[in-house]
């Protein structure tokens, strides 16, 4: 999903096709014209430079937070999972977004959405071992255990999460950032990734039980999502019923991504369509509730350029590609 580091490439994300690719689910021309137009202030805004200028500041500060030290082996590894090639960096992207939308500096944002990258790269590291999901390919390439080692890679993830919240209390800002917002920021990262949050949804993945399916979508993809949005505005500023709306906006982007991945997996298996026509009807409901959060940003701040980024993660991914004009 968009969080998950899944082999999509960065330039796909980055790019905008002069033809949109074939959607895959099936809306009507209204709906994609619906999705087109809900972004306020689209036409004027340069979304490839924000995006690109963006992540290049993100991927800078990310080598800068994780220099090889002694032993070198475990920053080597951690390295590799972090900075690899093709990341979308969605969560730091996300969480700069809704700092901005509230008026936010994004010198406060960054150490915060480097940290996220960095919790998440380590779920995705424990997420591909071989006793979990055992997915050797992350990205288009090996996955960190298969380049370094089931113990290597466990090791990586381990030291990911604590580097996380340190570089969150040792590089933020104090006259940005008051105290007790970081306080609230490492709250959110932990709840998000225990086991109220992504255990939960890795665990139910493991173990299946008597848990719909919206369960594991929700606490193993959406949950990042969930985090990253509410971070920014944390970091913006919002108030706690602007924070509630982020939270269910992250939350139903996170998972329309997977659903939608789900949907694609499932044509090409030919699953049975029952369950194919139930995932489209998720889908479009996950896109109409994201979008509805941000509506309530429009009515209160009159729309804006920096609205834009936060409804490009809904176009991208219910269609996989950018449908607001540049």
């Amino acid at each position: 999903m968009l969080f998950s580091g899944s082999a999509i490439p960065l330039s796909s994300f980055c790019s905008l096709p002069e033809k949109p690719h074939t959607l895959p689910m099936k809306l009507s021309p209204a709906a994609i014209r619906s999705s087109s137009s809900s972004a306020p202030g689209s036409l004027n805004f340069d979304l490839r430079t924000y995006w690109t200028t963006l992540i290049t500041e993100i991927n800078q500060k990310l080598d800068e937070a994780i220099p090889v030290k002694h032993p070198a082996g475990i920053y080597e590894a951690m390295r590799y999972s972090v900075l690899a090639q093709g990341a979308k960096r969605a969560p730091p992207v996300m969480c700069v977004a809704a700092c901005e939308l509230f008026g936010g500096d994004r010198l406060a944002a960054f150490p915060t959405a480097c940290a996220l990258e960095m919790v998440h790269a380590a779920s995705l590291i424990h997420d591909d071992l071989p006793c979990m999901d055992d997915d050797p390919v992350r990205r288009g390439k090996p996955s960190n255990h298969t380049v370094y080692g089931s113990g290597m890679a466990i090791l990586a993830g381990d030291a990911l999460f604590p580097l996380a919240f340190q570089h969150i209390v040792s590089h933020t800002p104090p006259d940005l950032v008051p105290r007790a917002t970081i306080l609230r920021l490492i709250t959110e990262i932990a709840r998000t990734v225990g086991s109220t949050g992504m255990a939960a949804g890795q665990y139910v993945d493991l173990e299946g039980g008597p848990f719909p399916l919206s369960f594991v979508q929700e606490k193993k993809f959406g949950a990042m999502g969930e985090c990253s949005a509410v971070c920014g505005g944390l970091l913006g500023g919002a108030t706690e019923d602007e924070l509630q709306s982020l939270r269910r906006y992250g939350r139903a982007v996170g998972m329309l991504y997977q659903v939608v991945d789900d949907i694609t997996e499932d044509k090409k298996k030919s699953y049975d369509g029952g369950a194919e026509k139930g995932m489209m009807e998720m889908a479009e409901e996950l896109k109409e509730k994201a979008k509805k959060e941000l509506q309530v940003f429009d009515n209160k701040y009159g729309g804006g350029d920096t609205l834009v980024p936060l409804y490009t993660f809904v176009d991208y991914a219910a269609h996989r590609h950018f449908l607001l004009p540049l």
